[in-house]
């Protein structure tokens, strides 16, 4: 491979900001998705995920598919997504990730990915990195203006009253929130120069157990739960990034429920496959994404109410860690249901995606 920017390449980042900023600035939607630096030099394709490692082989459908549509010598920056008639599916996507390689050409055919490009790093001979991004948004334009499903430009405008509809709109379909990007700005690996702007709101959940701090001292991590309609306490995430006075008095004040804390718990037979499967989803298996990662947790009665501040929903648990906010003392947990949770009307993937 013989580009003027060649692999590995880290991303270029966003901060939080919980405003959505003005300016001489380009918007874009934030998809929720795998960051991914394609790089193509004739038939040679190499698909860079965020660590700098290869996702060739997890997406063997999108490698044809931009060796089809893109020009002859490129690099650019942009997200894999998965997109669903309910909207971009992020659980779908972290299937890919298999070591079987059976296994990811089947997946590959029943859930096949699509690539979004938002930036444009290099064409022909030009490393494009030091040109402002109002040039590359221009180049990559024409780079990809013949392209098809499943690549895609992503929608951009500098208008922030369509960018503050795209917010509002656009979480239903899988967004998360929207990116803020200078016009003038150079493209600076690995530096936190745009800016994103993420939903937050707050739910009251159930307390239902916690982790213990990998340091051995105080609480790591709460485990939320929330009611669906039949009464099923389905595990929905956890509360974390406890500072260290946080996490002893934490543990002081969790430690009156722990007592007798697994008579008629409802995740007491987490740790039983049929149980899973005829439950809801329950914590306590093994990591799927670090085997040595320690899973163990202790139970807590069914007394607690939590107030957490979350970003984003995927499906029926939250896509983040949610952040604690305070004790809801007010608050019985059969009341704690999904019902609370605001559903976004999902927005047509056509419009995200700009096309037909």
């Amino acid at each position: 491979m013989k580009l003027p920017v060649l692999p590995p390449v880290s991303p270029m980042l966003a901060k939080l900001e919980r405003d959505l900023p003005t300016g001489d600035l380009l918007y874009e939607p934030k998809w929720d998705g795998f960051r991914c630096i394609v790089f193509r030099d004739g038939d040679e394709i190499e698909l860079g995920s965020r660590n700098e490692r290869p996702f060739n082989r997890y997406f063997p459908e999108l490698v044809e598919a931009l060796r089809a549509a893109l020009p002859p010598r490129v690099a650019l920056d942009g997200e894999i997504v998965i997109a669903t008639e309910r909207g971009l599916d992020f659980d779908l996507l972290q299937m890919r990730i298999h070591p079987a390689a059976s296994r990811v050409a089947k997946l590959a055919q029943e859930m096949p990915s699509s690539f979004v490009a938002f930036d444009l790093l290099a064409e022909g001979d030009d490393d494009l990195r030091e040109r402002p991004l109002r040039e590359r948004r221009q180049r990559l334009e024409k780079a990809l203006r013949k392209v098809e499903q499943p690549i895609h430009l992503t929608p951009a405008t500098t208008d922030p009253d369509t960018a503050q509809r795209w917010f509002e709109e656009f979480e239903g379909a899988g967004l998360d929130g929207v990116i803020a990007k200078p016009l003038a700005g150079t493209y600076r690996e690995n530096e936190r120069l745009w800016q994103k702007v993420k939903h937050l709101r707050t739910a009251d959940c159930v307390v239902a157990g916690f982790r213990v701090h990998k340091d051995g001292d105080g609480v790591g991590s709460l485990l939320l739960g929330l009611y669906d309609d039949d009464g099923t306490l389905h595990h929905v995430g956890v509360a974390s990034s406890f500072a260290a006075p946080m996490r002893k008095q934490l543990a002081k004040e969790l430690q009156p429920y722990r007592k007798n804390a697994l008579e008629g718990h409802p995740w007491r037979e987490w740790a039983d496959a049929q149980a899973q499967a005829e439950g809801g989803r329950m914590p306590g298996a093994p990591s799927r994404w670090n085997a040595k990662k320690d899973m163990r947790w202790e139970p807590l009665r069914i007394e607690l109410v939590a107030e957490v501040a979350y970003e984003h929903l995927q499906g029926d648990r939250f896509r983040h860690n949610a952040r604690f906010q305070r004790w809801r003392p007010d608050r019985d947990p059969p009341s704690c249901t999904y019902e609370q949770l605001e559903t976004p009307v999902p927005a047509e993937l056509a419009e995200v995606f700009g096309v037909g």
